[in-house]
C-alpha cells in the first residue's frame, strides 16, 4: 500500500469540503510529503499555507479547519497544527502493524500493489554504435534506463525495452572504407572486432583531421574576426555619463573579450591537435594519400544504403561479431531487451515519412534539403540532404511511426545524454504535428561522468575509457576489498568461488549504483573508491546491510518459511516497543512510495535514496534492539520478521535497479 497516496486523498477529499479546488492550490504531491525530522510526525503537510488569503483566514486557521473535516482517524493518530500552520501526521502503530503484518505475507511485493490504471511504456536506451566498443558514456543510458524498466514493469505496467543499436550510419562507411584500405585481413579472421575498432578508429582520425582544417579552422578564423570587429567597435565607444549604462558598457566588453579569447584558445587547441596528427609516424603519412577521405566515406556509406552488392556483404560479416561483443557486455552487465531494431531495420521506411512529411505540409524544399520548420525554433530540422542521404531525425520519426503501429504505447521514454536535447524538441514537435499528439514523448536526459579533474572522463589520451575496462577494473578492486575483509575475520567466511562472484556482484553494482544515486540531470565524478565504500550511499553499503540481515537468520538457525507462516494473518506476532522499532516499521511501509515516486518523474535516485534511509533505519534498529537475544520469544519473533521484511525490501529494490546481492560478505 502506498500510504502517501491514501494520505494525499483524503487531503484532497478534506480540500472539497471547504470548497477549495485542485486548481486553488500547488500539487498535493508537493504539499503533502514524508516528514524530515521524526518529531513532526512521519508525515507533514503545508497546503493550509497557500489557501490564507483565498480563504480570507490566517493559515493556522485554514489548518485548524482542515483538519476538523479530514478523515483520518482510522490510520492517524490525532492531527497536530503547529507552527503558522503545518500539519503533522502521526500514524497509528495498530494499523502501522497491521500493514506490516499484511506486507509480510508479500512475498513477493513487498507492500507495493500494481499501479491501478497499467500503461505502455516504450523505453528506447544504450542504443550504441555497434561499430565501435561500448564505453564510460553508455553507462548512463543503459543502466537508468534499464532501472526504468524494470521498475515500471514491477508496477504492473507493460515496459517494452528497445534498443536502437547504430548498425547502418556513417560509422559503417567509414568501416567499409576502412577494410578496403587499412585493415589486415588475418586479423579480421582472428580478432575481428579489435582489427574493425583499430581502422575504425584510424579512419576517423583522418576525417576529423581534414574537416578540422577545411572546415573548422576556417571557420573559427572568420569568427574571430567577427569577435575582434566586434570588441574593437565597443572599445571604440565613448563611455556614458550615465553610470548604470556605463556598468552595462563595461559588462558587454568583457564578454566580447571573454567570447574572443575562448574562440582563440579553441583554434589554438585544434591548431596543436592537428599538428599531433601530421607528426604521428603512423597517421602523418597517409593524410596526404587520403586528403578526400570525408567525401569517400559518405560514398561508401550512400553505396550501403543504395543496395551496393560489395558493401552489403561485408556489413553482413562485420556486424554478427559486433553485435557478440556487445551482448557480451550486456550478459555481464545483467541488461537484457525486449527488441534489438538498429537503423537498418527503418531504412525501407525512410523515403515514405520524407513523402508523408511533404504531402502533410510538415515538410519543404531548402535550399536542396528537405526540412521541417518549427515554431520557436531558429534551426529546421532537416529529415533528407542535398545528396538525397537521410539522417538520424528521419530514423526516429520512421521509429516513432513503427513503435506506435505495432504496441500502441502510451508513452515512448528516450534515455539520451542531455546534449541531444533539441534534436529531440524538434523530432517531438514534429511527430505530434505528423499525427502523434496523444502519445507521451519524452526526453529522460542525463548529464556527463566525470573525472576527478571535473572533465569529462577519458584515457590520458583524450579517449573515452571502454566499458569493458571499466567494469574489470571495479570487479578487481571489490575483490581486493572483499580478500580484505575477509581475511580480517578470525576464521574467513567464504570460499575462492564465493569470493569472485562477490566481487563481481560488488564491483558491478558499484558502477551501477554510484550513477543512479545521482538525480539523472547531474553530472558526477567517476571514482572507484568511493563507489566502493562500505559506508555512505554505495552498492557496497546495501549489499553489506542485506547480507548483515541476512547473518542472523543463519547464525540464528531459523526457518525463515515457517516465521512468515506464523506472521501470515496474525498482526499478534508483530510489536513495536521502541523508537527504532517504529521508525523501521514506518520505512518499510514507504517502499511503494519510493517506486511511485521513480515512475512519477524517471528518476531512479529516488528509490537508492530510500534504500539508504530503510538501511539507516535498520542499522539503528540492529544497534538497540537485540534480535537473536531478545527479551522473551515474542519479541524475537517480531524482530525477526522486521529483519526479514528489510532484507527483502533491500533486496528486491536493489534487483529493480539492476543490482544482484550477496549473502555474505
Amino acid at each position: 500500500m502506498n500510504t502517501l497516496a491514501l494520505i494525499r486523498q483524503r487531503f484532497a477529499d478534506g480540500l472539497a469540503k471547504l470548497g477549495v479546488s485542485p486548481a486553488d492550490v500547488p500539487p498535493l504531491v508537493d504539499m503533502v510529503l514524508p516528514s524530515q525530522d521524526a518529531k513532526f510526525g512521519d508525515y507533514q503537510a503545508n497546503c493550509a499555507m497557500p489557501l490564507g488569503k483565498k480563504l480570507g483566514k490566517s493559515p493556522r486557521e485554514v489548518a485548524a479547519q482542515l483538519v476538523a473535516g479530514l478523515k483520518l482517524d482510522d490510520l492517524c493518530q490525532p492531527l497536530e497544527v503547529a507552527g503558522p500552520g503545518f500539519i503533522n501526521l502521526r500514524l497509528r502503530d495498530d494499523w502501522l502493524i497491521k500493514q506490516l503484518a499484511a506486507t509480510s505475507a508479500e512475498v513477493e511485493r513487498n507492500g507495493a500493489l500494481p499501479a491501478p490504471i497499467p500503461r505502455t511504456f516504450v523505453i528506447d536506451y544504450s542504443s550504441p554504435n555497434v561499430a565501435k566498443p561500448m564505453h564510460v558514456g553508455h553507462i548512463r543510458s543503459t543502466v537508468i534506463g534499464d532501472a526504468l524498466y524494470r521498475i515500471l514493469s514491477f508496477l504492473g505496467h507493460q515496459a517494452i525495452s528497445d534498443n536502437h543499436l547504430g548498425d547502418w550510419g556513417t560509422q559503417f562507411g567509414m568501416i567499409i572504407y576502412g577494410y578496403k584500405h587499412f585493415a589486415r585481413e588475418q586479423a579480421i579472421e582472428q580478432q575481428p572486432v579489435e582489427e574493425l575498432s583499430r581502422v575504425y578508429k584510424l579512419v576517423n582520425s583522418l576525417v576529423e583531421y581534414h574537416d578540422g582544417r577545411n572546415e573548422t579552422i576556417p571557420a573559427l578564423k572568420k569568427q574571430i574576426a567577427e569577435a575582434e570587429a566586434r570588441l574593437a567597435e565597443l572599445q571604440n565607444i565613448a563611455a556614458p555619463p550615465d553610470p548604470k549604462e556605463a556598468k552595462k558598457l563595461a559588462k558587454r566588453l568583457q564578454q566580447a573579450e571573454t567570447s574572443l579569447a575562448e574562440k582563440q584558445s579553441e583554434l589554438e587547441a585544434l591548431q596543436s591537435k592537428l599538428a599531433a596528427v601530421e607528426l604521428d609516424e603512423k597517421l602523418g603519412p597517409l593524410l596526404a594519400q587520403h586528403a578526400d577521405v570525408g567525401r569517400a566515406v559518405l560514398n561508401e556509406t550512400a553505396k550501403l544504403h543504395g543496395g551496393d552488392a560489395t558493401n552489403l556483404e561485408l556489413w553482413r560479416r562485420f556486424l554478427p561479431p559486433c553485435l557478440a561483443e556487445i551482448e557480451a557486455t550486456y550478459q555481464r552487465l545483467g541488461v537484457r531487451f525486449d527488441h534489438t531494431l538498429g537503423e537498418s531495420f527503418y531504412h525501407d521506411r525512410l523515403q515514405g515519412v520524407v513523402a508523408s512529411l511533404v504531402d502533410q505540409r510538415l515538410a519543404r524544399t531548402s535550399e536542396g534539403a528537405v526540412c521541417v520548420f518549427i515554431e520557436g525554433q531558429e534551426s529546421p530540422m532537416i529529415v533528407q540532404k542535398q545528396d538525397g542521404a537521410f539522417l538520424y531525425a528521419t530514423t526516429d520519426l520512421a521509429t516513432i511511426q513503427y513503435r506506435m503501429e505495432t504496441w500502441q504505447p502510451d508513452a515512448i521514454l528516450y534515455v539520451v545524454d542531455h546534449r541531444q536535447s533539441l534534436h529531440f524538441e524538434q523530432l517531438f514537435a514534429t511527430a505530434k504535428q505528423w499525427g502523434f499528439a496523444d502519445v507521451e514523448l519524452q526526453h529522460v536526459a542525463f548529464g556527463t561522468v566525470l573525472g576527478e579533474d571535473g572533465r569529462p572522463y577519458k584515457t590520458r589520451t583524450g579517449s573515452a575509457i571502454g566499458l569493458a575496462g571499466l567494469l574489470d577494473e571495479a570487479v578487481e578492486r571489490a575483490y581486493a576489498v572483499v580478500c580484505q575483509n575477509d581475511d580480517a575475520r578470525p576464521a574467513p567466511l567464504l570460499s575462492h568461488d564465493e569470493r569472485l562472484q562477490a566481487s563481481e556482484r560488488i564491483g558491478i553494482g558499484a558502477i551501477k549504483y554510484a550513477d543512479l544515486a545521482h538525480n539523472r540531470t547531474s553530472d558526477y565524478v567517476f571514482s572507484y573508491d568511493k563507489m566502493l565504500a562500505m559506508t555512505g550511499n554505495t552498492a557496497a553499503y546495501m549489499q553489506y546491510s542485506y547480507a548483515r540481515v541476512r547473518s542472523i537468520f543463519e547464525k540464528g538457525d531459523v526457518n525463515i518459511d515457517a516465521l512468515r507462516e506464523r506472521a501470515t494473518g496474525s498482526e499478534s506476532a508483530l510489536k513495536l516497543t521502541t523508537p527504532q522499532e517504529r521508525a523501521l516499521g514506518v520505512a518499510l511501509l514507504q517502499f511503494a512510495e519510493a517506486l511511485d515516486r521513480v515512475a512519477a518523474d524517471y528518476r531512479p535516485n529516488h528509490l537508492t535514496a530510500y534504500l539508504f534511509e530503510l538501511a539507516s533505519r535498520y542499522s539503528e534498529f540492529f544497534e538497540h534492539c537485540p534480535v537473536l537475544k531478545a527479551e522473551n520469544s515474542e519479541l524475537r519473533t517480531s524482530r525477526l520478521l522486521l529483519c526479514d521484511l528489510t532484507a527483502r525490501t533491500l533486496r528486491t529494490g536493489l534487483n529493480l535497479l539492476g543490482i544482484e546481492t550477496v549473502e555474505r560478505m
